[in-house]
């Protein structure tokens, strides 16, 4: 088993860190770094043992039949990974394509 994170996607959970310090969910930056470094090791972690459902049609603008794994972060922000799975010479590979919070997309599904 694989997992392929997007640049876009590797670049967002960069920028996430420095966003989440300026709008003053962490009051310290480390705060803000481990949490998203603590999501990102998560996700790398167990998405390939998470429960996945088949993503709805809004979120084909990132991928075509993509599925997604929601990871609780805490009682109040749940974080939604997008991605494909594929094979090659019988491994599997999870394909990465987006990630968005509760706040952001929660409508949608």
């Amino acid at each position: 088993m694989k997992i392929v994170v997007l640049a876009k996607v590797q670049q967002y959970l960069e920028s996430l860190k420095a966003i989440l310090f300026e709008k003053e969910y962490f009051s310290f930056e480390d705060q803000a770094q481990n949490y998203v470094d603590e999501l990102f090791e998560d996700i790398i972690t167990n998405l390939p043992t998470q429960p996945k459902k088949p993503a709805p049609p809004y979120f084909d603008k990132y991928g075509k039949s993509m599925y997604y794994a929601v990871f609780k972060k805490n009682r109040n922000t749940s974080w939604y990974v997008f991605f494909k799975i594929s094979r090659k010479n019988k491994e599997e590979i999870f394909k990465i394509r987006y990630i968005a919070n509760n706040h952001i997309v929660a409508r949608y599904l």
